[in-house]
């Protein structure tokens, strides 16, 4: 049996994974789902909110296990692991990108965000007076982040979305080939994602290619749409060997 820890996103929380890691600790694995700083039950104030605490708090989780993890992240989560598996190579196993920021050594999210002119989100952020922190208009939380999402998933989650901190966003990597390139790593990338677009996730992990390329037909939150496709896609994680390379489509389960 293997030990995910599973890394939400911007705005969101551990909430997140209910779903997904009731379904792996069910098949007998060891699931962790942090918050990270000021996320979900989480009161770090924003202020002090900072890509170096969101990759402290996933090292002191990856610390506490016995023997070496799944490191999975979605969205913004993406960042955190890359930069998670530059400080503990030798304790993660794999990483999966969950249409994930998969960034290279130097480069912020929001540099790479901004190359995305077809996402919904960057248009539609709010930044406060001080520019600390931001939120999205309610307006595009559906296309954004639900569209495939029942309506009882999209209201509880915009009851539980928090102020994002902008200092992770604007952080760059410090990635090495030595640490963060000997890890093995997955992509699962989301069809109809208008967060992160397909052709933005295409052109990240061409960029940093990836031992395996898997695809769903979903939006951002496969956690909620496609829980059980989505388990199967970390599953994949478990048995990666680099440096193979190459795409397969998960096939929806049947009910």
């Amino acid at each position: 049996m293997s030990t995910f820890i599973l890394i939400h996103g911007a705005w969101h929380g551990a909430w997140v994974w209910d779903r997904v890691a009731e379904q792996l600790r069910s098949a007998g694995h060891t699931v962790h789902t942090p918050d990270l700083p000021g996320h979900g039950q989480d009161k770090t104030p924003v202020q002090q909110v900072t890509l170096h605490a969101y990759v402290e708090r996933v090292c002191n989780v990856i610390d506490q296990c016995d023997g070496p993890v799944i490191l999975a992240g979605h969205s913004m989560g993406g960042l955190v692991i890359s930069q998670a598996a530059e400080k503990r190579p030798g304790q993660i196993l794999s990483l999966a990108y969950i249409c994930a920021f998969l960034l290279r050594n130097g480069q912020s999210l929001v540099e790479e965000a901004s190359k995305d002119t077809a996402a919904v989100v960057m248009p539609n952020v709010v930044f406060s007076a001080d520019h600390l922190a931001a939120t999205l208009r309610p307006e595009v939380l559906r296309e954004a982040f639900y569209a495939d999402c029942s309506e009882e998933d999209y209201r509880r989650a915009c009851s539980l979305l928090v102020r994002q901190a902008t200092a992770p966003f604007a952080t760059p990597l410090q990635l090495s080939d030595e640490n963060f390139g000997h890890v093995p790593r997955l992509y699962v990338e989301c069809v109809q994602d208008r967060a992160i677009t397909l052709p933005a996730q295409r052109a990240m992990h061409q960029a940093t290619p990836c031992d395996r390329v898997l695809t769903l037909d979903c939006s951002h939150s496969p956690f909620f749409a496609k829980p059980r496709e989505l388990v199967e896609c970390l599953l994949a994680a478990t048995s990666l060997q680099a440096p193979k390379r190459g795409r397969a489509a998960i096939s929806p389960a049947r009910t």
